[in-house]
């Protein structure tokens, strides 16, 4: 295929479009995967709000058990926890811990209370899901962690993760205890009388796989213990949990690196129980929906590219057009056909080209026309010169003889003029519009001067003025000083009845030779100025070349141009200045 106007348009407009149409594509495939970013962080962020919603409610659950458990001294009140072993006092008991096991059903959350213990001055009460002991409260006040909790303020509720300090099983290696002591104690020695609840881990394993089991969830405390998590071995966030603990926010997200994956991370810290619960978010496992995605950014790219090819196609269409009628047209004019096609000459830019092709053919047109008639003006000048002279070989052999005659019988008269008339002639029977030096045309003009001066027996005088003696090489056409010098005697001095004088000027001025003839004649009328260069039918057959004014100004304009050729001044019985204009040449 040629590479046209319309091929590389084409081509280059759909590379345009399908560069367009890629980064439409990709923007779109951006947009989509991070909206989907988005709402995957809004959903992993509202999934950890929740979670940490429920447990704050078991978690106050179990703190009002202790509370009230703390404050409720009907529990034991009755003289009969202090009668021995007496059948009531079992009764009581029994009755006591009925009690105590109906608020851990109120809560909704006793399957989650691994034990719970009351202890006033030696007499014990215990409900939860772990069979009970005589050493219980003895494990209990020999735990590490008895007499920090103990002895905390009222408000300080803070879980934290401890080895279960009954007898362990598989089940319940760690609990999360709650310790209080209690208002009503008898001898008001905290370590007398205090109630203990221990809480299940299970509870917050249930809830976190309630979430999901194909989520990423942890619950930690506040020193960064982890007390459950749901796919917790996918990463180690070891670190990640010492950036949490050090977060001043109590909750929001981020993305991090964790085992070299990009990860986002939404956590809530609660306030009281300092529990921390996050979600980590793999960015790889986000759920997309590659084949809607592929299946939308292909018909995004196919609309389009199919859009930009019909577009680029239907331009390229309505710019080649107009172009075509342009090349038709230049063929037309290097075929010789210059007519005008106003088709070409449409409103836009590519018509203002037309126009200007137009405006060029008719141009091209008048010149050949103006070329026709000058080569028809010089050829007519040439048969007018060729008419004007007079077999000039035949006379200066035949003046030669006379010469030699003349100067036999010692006519100096005789010999000068026929000298002089001789060179003329020789000079002319040369050409006409051969270039010569000035210095030439000068010697030419000199053997006219001789010859009339001797007819009109010495009427005139010549005076010769160049500025610069390098003007003498200065190229100008041959008989172009003669005809002027003629017209200045014959037509100024002569009819004028006195002596005369013809002053002839050299110079050159910005590139351009200048050479004046200004003559003290009869001068020329105003009226007949105009006139005067503009007749070239006017031929005076006396002269001696038969050229007039005209002829020669028209001549100099065809030979160097319109610019160039003959000015002329004059005022009536003072002067006639004629100027001639050429430009300078060596």
């Amino acid at each position: 295929m040629p590479r046209t106007f319309r091929y590389k348009f084409l081509l280059y407009n759909l590379l345009m479009v399908i560069i367009i149409a890629c980064a439409v594509s990709f923007y779109n495939y951006h947009s989509y995967y991070k909206d989907a970013l988005e709402n995957e962080t809004k959903n992993t962020v509202n999934r950890v709000q929740i979670l940490s919603d429920r447990m704050e409610v078991a978690y106050k659950e179990m703190v009002n058990i202790v509370v009230t458990c703390s404050e409720r001294k009907s529990l034991f009140s009755s003289p009969s926890f202090k009668m021995g072993d007496h059948g009531e006092s079992a009764y009581i008991k029994l009755y006591a811990s009925n009690v105590l096991r109906d608020f851990c059903a109120i809560s909704g959350y006793s399957k989650y209370i691994y034990k719970i213990t009351l202890y006033n001055n030696g007499e014990v009460l215990q409900a939860g899901n772990a069979y009970g002991s005589t050493r219980d409260v003895g494990d209990i006040q020999n735990a590490p962690w008895f007499h920090d909790l103990l002895y905390r303020e009222n408000t300080q509720y803070l879980l934290s993760l401890e080895d279960n300090p009954f007898s362990p099983t598989n089940y319940t290696p760690k609990i999360l205890p709650l310790l209080r002591p209690l208002k009503y104690a008898s001898n008001g020695q905290p370590e007398d009388a205090w109630i203990f609840l221990a809480v299940s881990p299970r509870l917050f394993s249930d809830t976190l796989k309630s979430m999901g089991d194909d989520q990423i969830l942890y619950a930690a405390t506040s020193d960064g213990s982890i007390i459950t998590s749901v796919n917790g071995n996918s990463f180690n966030v070891d670190h990640l949990l010492g950036t949490l603990k050090d977060r001043k926010e109590p909750q929001g997200n981020f993305r991090t690196r964790l085992d070299g994956e990009e990860c986002i991370i939404a956590y809530e810290k609660q306030a009281v129980s300092g529990l921390i619960f996050f979600q980590v978010l793999p960015v790889s496992s986000l759920n997309l929906d590659h084949g809607v995605i592929s299946g939308t950014i292909s018909l995004i790219f196919f609309f389009c590219f199919a859009i930009g090819l019909t577009l680029s196609w239907f331009i390229s269409r309505q710019l080649s057009a107009p172009i075509s009628r342009l090349k038709k047209r230049l063929e037309f004019i290097s075929q010789g056909n210059f007519d005008p096609d106003r088709s070409i000459e449409t409103a836009d830019e590519i018509g203002g080209i037309g126009k200007q092709i137009n405006q060029m053919s008719s141009r091209i047109s008048d010149l050949l026309e103006t070329r026709v008639q000058s080569e028809n003006e010089k050829r007519d000048l040439e048969i007018k010169m060729l008419q004007a002279q007079i077999n000039p070989h035949f006379l200066y052999n035949t003046l030669d003889s006379i010469k030699w005659i003349a100067t036999m019988q010692k006519n100096s008269g005789i010999v000068q003029v026929v000298t002089a008339l001789s060179s003329l002639l020789k000079n002319m029977a040369k050409g006409f519009n051969e270039k010569v030096t000035l210095r030439q045309e000068l010697d030419f003009l000199e053997n006219y001067v001789i010859i009339e001066k001797i007819r009109y027996i010495e009427l005139f005088d010549v005076s010769t003025q160049v500025d610069q003696e390098v003007l003498y090489d200065a190229k100008i056409v041959k008989l172009t000083l003669q005809p002027i010098v003629e017209n200045a005697i014959f037509n100024g001095i002569e009819p004028s009845g006195r002596n005369g004088l013809i002053q002839i000027h050299v110079y050159t001025e910005n590139g351009i030779l200048y050479i004046s003839v200004k003559d003290n004649g009869i001068g020329i009328s105003p009226e007949n100025i105009e006139k005067l260069l503009t007749d070239t039918s006017r031929i005076t057959r006396s002269n001696m070349s038969g050229i007039g004014l005209p002829n020669v100004d028209r001549r100099l304009k065809l030979v160097y141009g319109e610019e160039y050729g003959l000015k002329l001044e004059s005022e009536l019985d003072q002067y006639t200045l004629i100027t001639i204009a050429l430009p300078l040449e060596f």
